[in-house]
């Protein structure tokens, strides 16, 4: 008898399979039992009427507890009235392993509960749907990407250097001598364009700034790309592309999980209409200004209030163009007409959920690197290496980062990032 998952009970409507998997409820109606199963791939509706199965196995079915394995065999059968629209005829039911006391119950429970009980909280429908949606975009990246004619690099975890100051990582001693954990692979990716033409990476990066919000976690996935003879404005087209071919990918294969968030499709369906719109740093805080936020000016840096309302005020993700050269890294180039301003762009996502890519043109100028390196008070034989590319064929090269689990926040349709990563890595939490 052949074992299918849930996921493709479509294609075997009538016949008799089995399924292996676990309770995630029950409910009884005397001559009935309703087992809601999940099985990794999708939950749906067992279904064991008294009268149609040996006495054993009714009585088995009204005494199974939440998270008990089982084997059941039975007919697949469409189901019109359920969200999932297939069910199973249980005919026989095989207990692999007892479940006691589980502490997770259909009831409300705090967060910080969960969070303890993060290792058993991914098993619910709400969590195993987001789970789903992250595993599409990460496909849907790869596709994207090799597609597109890059290569995977993968940069190292530990570094001797930081691209954006020391005071936000994790340090660590590596036989002797100081390290970090990564927070970007950027300026190792700029060394591989040289090498490579068009690169990317897609790992783990670590930021240790002490921050609560609901958009910041210490350990996030992050998908940086890095172009060689790509000046910023075929980057950005490149960004939107990404953007919007993920967003049709969830739409086209994440159907049932984004029903099971209660997500609004027709709004997604938005975000995949090209080209975004795009606002300079000036106009945005002109934008801000005029509409009630007077605290802002020029030379600030946006706060999530500034962000939601820009990306709302257009209903779609939005560029911004070309932010105050003293909130911006060494490593991005100037504006070839202003002193002020870098090449650098931030897209935000609507809906609240901000800024989900940061880009920019890289600088290429040897003596204009050094010279901000001296600015940031890094040591310039710490990034000998990095300047080499640029006195060995540098060449104009542009590259962006894209926070997996932002983009996971906001495609969902959720509230925090927490929930957006499988075991989340927060200020007060690295349990369980």
């Amino acid at each position: 008898m052949e074992r299918i998952r849930i996921i493709d009970s479509k294609d075997h409507v009538g016949e008799v399979v089995q399924i292996g998997g676990w309770v995630a409820n029950k409910r009884s109606s005397g001559k009935i039992a309703f087992l809601q199963l999940r099985d990794g791939s999708a939950y749906f509706q067992g279904v064991v009427v008294k009268n149609e199965v040996p006495e054993e196995v009714f009585e088995l079915a009204k005494s199974l507890t939440q998270e008990t394995s089982l084997v059941v065999t039975g007919e697949i059968r469409e189901d019109t009235r359920s969200q999932f629209g297939y069910e199973i005829g249980i005919q026989n039911i095989e207990v692999i392993g007892e479940s006691h006391d589980y502490p997770i119950t259909p009831k409300e429970h705090g967060t910080d509960f969960l969070m303890d009980h993060r290792h058993l909280w991914l098993r619910s429908r709400k969590q195993h749907a987001i789970m789903q949606v992250r595993n599409e975009l990460i496909r849907a990246t790869y596709a994207f990407f090799n597609d597109h004619g890059f290569i995977k690099i993968d940069p190292p975890i530990l570094t001797s250097s930081a691209p954006e100051g020391t005071t936000e990582l994790f340090h660590t001693d590596y036989f002797g001598q100081e390290a970090y954990l990564s927070q970007t692979g950027q300026l190792y990716l700029e060394a591989a364009a040289m090498a490579f033409g068009k690169v990317f990476s897609f790992g783990p990066t670590f930021r240790a700034e002490k921050s609560k919000t609901r958009r910041h976690l210490t350990e996030f996935w992050m998908m940086e790309p890095e172009m060689a003879f790509v000046h910023q404005d075929e980057s950005l087209e490149i960004q939107e592309q990404y953007v919007a071919f993920m967003v049709q990918s969830v739409l086209d294969n994440c159907d049932y999980a984004l029903d099971v968030l209660e997500r609004d499709k027709e709004v997604l369906k938005t975000y995949t209409q090209l080209p975004y719109p795009r606002i300079s740093y000036d106009d945005a805080v002109t934008l801000l200004q005029e509409n009630g936020f007077e605290d802002i000016k020029w030379g600030d840096d946006f706060g999530s209030p500034h962000e939601t309302f820009i990306a709302n005020h257009y209903s779609k993700p939005v560029f911004i163009l070309n932010y105050p050269k003293s909130m911006s890294p060494f490593y991005m180039k100037p504006h070839p007409d202003r002193d002020d301003v870098v090449i650098r762009a931030d897209l935000i996502a609507p809906e609240g959920y901000g800024e989900i890519i940061g880009g920019s043109e890289r600088a290429v100028d040897y003596d204009y690197i050094l010279e901000e390196l001296h600015k940031d008070n890094l040591k310039e034989e710490d990034y000998a290496w990095y300047l080499d590319l640029q006195k060995y064929g540098s060449v104009p090269h542009s590259g962006f980062g894209l926070g997996l689990e932002r983009t996971v926040t906001w495609i969902c349709g959720i509230e925090h990032v927490r929930e957006a990563a499988p075991f989340p890595r927060l200020l007060h939490r690295i349990y369980p």
